[in-house]
């Protein structure tokens, strides 16, 4: 079987969908990436700005 050069299997991800053999496979070399929390939080130094902006569309 030839590959179709789709880039599935170049993807990092933990499965993928193989168009040559024309079943999911299980990516042996896949790496977790570490989750990054994004946003803001408390604590932050722009979490009253938010916290306010957020207060006022509720009350709109």
């Amino acid at each position: 079987m030839d590959c179709l050069n789709c880039g599935n299997c170049k993807e990092n991800q933990p499965t993928y969908y193989c168009l040559a053999k024309n079943e999911v496979l299980i990516n042996k070399n896949y790496k977790p990436e570490k989750r990054v929390r994004t946003g803001w939080k408390k604590g932050s130094k722009n979490y009253e700005y938010y916290r306010r902006q957020s207060r006022k569309e509720i009350e709109i």
